[in-house]
């Protein structure tokens, strides 16, 4: 046998017991006539000896051929250890080795396989199955797996049903760019990826399975950025019989067991909070509400001075960044200059100090005097030491930008504390919203989603007043799930694809078998999906995804371990039915 125990269970329980282990070797120290060696699996390290008065000069000699990553197979005697560590659970024993067979050797690794590395990330993604032993990237994906199965333990004793649905799909023109697939069978025909199996499971619904779940690979050719892959993972859902309410309940249920189960963490109240109010209060629709920095809108208490930057815009709007009132003048210059960057895009900053004595210091004292300032700070619930933020614009980019500064003045104060967790469902969002270029209404879900009920005569006089059955968790500033009650009338179906643009003969091309299935009882159904990278990731306390993934790509959306997207050869593009002249170098 390879191993009668892991290289992480031994301890000084087992001393006297001969006992086979396996693994790679990790380190190795040679004193000359003794030497020490590091054997680590994926549950830990033990630590091996061999010396001249207890080994044979063969043994010792074939311990001295091994080298950092060798996999090996050892037998030996677990006797104490007389300069124990306490920093491992083996650290109170070692085994005094009687056999040893190297099993592979091993290349010299291009970085070392520690905790703390000196490979930069594009070398430690190129050899990700060494990067893979390292504890903080293997405890990462043995962390998701623990998520996993909580999710599916969870759901199945609530009665949901796992079924898996396809990964070759339609093309469907709403949302982001699809991954397509060539069919060779079908020349000049394409399948698709799936970026949510989401009428199949409305499908599951018309089918009467009542409650689905599914942690299932999600695609979507689309920039890249730290939460983002182009494959991605979701925990998808859908129930039938249900309102908002049942699904917002079932999934704080979900939520909370996870943060029980797999951080110890108690949560009992999940706020409830409407886009437009998020939009006002944050700036965002995922604010994070572990700290303050609510939004003041100051129009009617700073218009009207003979401040001209202010006097001729849409919103004026603020925070309190608390106990920055200390801030030195390059300080705040530096957050100016921070606003001004291209990706926030602002103007400019105005600011005013609450000093701890009371009295004001601002960068507008020409135009506002301190009673002007005081009544900024009420309107701000600013407190003496706080440092006041203002700035002005249109609504909407304003908004967005203060958003920004917001968040980086919560990072540059240490107020994202990664255990701490405050989820936030976000509802009533606009069922549709207007792109300007195309100059026709978009889904902001998806065309599936169902308006308020109360809303639906909206449809035909004011649609852009209607609100979205829809709803957002979101957990520390990052949204983690999303969905909505769905249409499951045909009609009113049909009016959404009317909205957004379809033609009868398009919307019957793209989605018609939904449309028939309608026809045949489809009952009142919705559902939520999480984005499962994103939910352990930020569980775990960090906000970027790859660690968390097996084998990610990179920020160019390629695998650089196996080389990929990559040409293909010419006879598979003929057989494909593709003009390789058509294809681009």
């Amino acid at each position: 046998m390879y191993r009668t125990h892991t290289n992480g269970e031994l301890n000084i329980n087992n001393v006297g017991e001969n006992v086979t282990l396996s693994g790679w070797v990790q380190t190795i120290r040679d004193k000359g006539f003794m030497m020490w060696i590091d054997l680590r699996d994926r549950y830990g390290i033990t630590q091996l000896v061999v010396d001249e008065d207890r080994a044979s000069q063969e043994l010792f000699a074939e311990a001295r051929k091994l080298g950092r990553e060798y996999v090996v197979r050892v037998k030996g005697e677990v006797i104490e250890r007389v300069s124990k560590n306490p920093n491992i659970p083996t650290g109170e024993i070692e085994i005094l080795i009687k056999e040893i067979e190297i099993l592979n050797e091993a290349k010299l690794p291009p970085f070392t396989i520690e905790n703390e590395t000196d490979g930069g990330e594009e070398l430690r993604m190129q050899y990700r199955y060494l990067d893979i032993r390292r504890n903080p990237v293997k405890n990462k994906l043995i962390f998701r797996s623990k998520v996993a199965q909580e999710v599916r333990s969870y759901l199945a004793n609530d009665g949901f049903i796992e079924v898996e649905t396809p990964v070759l799909i339609k093309s469907t023109p709403e949302g982001a760019r699809d991954f397509v697939v060539p069919s060779r069978m079908n020349p000049g025909q394409f399948y698709a990826l799936p970026q949510s199996p989401q009428t199949f499971k409305q499908l599951l619904m018309v089918g009467g399975l009542d409650k689905y779940y599914q942690i299932v690979k999600c695609f979507r050719d689309e920039d890249l950025r730290a939460d983002r892959q182009p494959e991605f993972t979701q925990i998808d859902c859908e129930m039938a019989f249900v309102e908002q309410e049942d699904i917002l309940n079932i999934f704080e249920g979900l939520t909370r067991h996870l943060l029980k189960e797999v951080k110890g963490v108690e949560i009992d109240k999940f706020p409830r909070m409407t886009y437009a109010d998020a939009m006002r209060r944050y700036g965002n629709d995922k604010p994070d509400i572990r700290f303050g920095m609510e939004f003041a809108e100051l129009n009617d208490l700073a218009k009207g001075k003979g401040f001209n930057v202010f006097d001729a815009q849409e919103l004026i709007v603020g925070i309190a960044a608390p106990g920055c009132a200390s801030y030195t003048r390059k300080q705040v210059d530096a957050l100016i200059d921070w606003v001004k960057r291209p990706q926030i895009g602002a103007n400019g900053l105005v600011w005013a100090r609450y000093n701890e004595d009371g009295t004001f210091k601002s960068s507008v004292d020409k135009f506002y005097s301190e009673e002007d300032l005081k009544a900024w700070a009420e309107k701000m619930d600013a407190k003496p030491g706080d440092l006041m933020l203002l700035m002005a614009g249109d609504a909407n980019s304003t908004r967005k930008q203060l958003s920004e500064l917001r968040m980086e003045m919560a990072k540059r104060l240490d107020l994202r504390n990664p255990e701490e967790f405050a989820p936030l469902w976000v509802v009533d969002f606009p069922l549709l919203e207007w792109d300007e270029e195309t100059n026709r209404w978009h889904a902001m879900h998806h065309p599936f989603t169902s308006p308020k009920p109360e809303d639906i005569a909206l449809l035909e006089s004011n649609p852009g007043e209607v609100r979205a059955n829809a709803y957002d968790l979101v957990l520390n500033g990052n949204e983690i799930g999303g969905g909505s009650i769905r249409i499951f009338n045909k009609d009113v179906q049909s009016r959404m694809f009317d909205l957004l643009g379809f033609t009868k003969e398009e919307a019957q091309k793209q989605f018609g078998f939904l449309m028939n299935a309608f026809e045949y009882g489809a009952p009142p159904h919705g559902g939520i999906a999480f984005g499962f990278d994103r939910l352990v990731s930020i569980l775990d306390g960090s906000e970027t995804i790859r660690d968390y993934i097996a084998f990610p790509k990179n920020n160019a959306g390629r695998d650089v371990m196996i080389n990929t997207p990559a040409s293909i050869d010419a006879s598979q593009l003929e057989e494909l039915h593709i003009d390789i002249k058509d294809i681009k170098s």
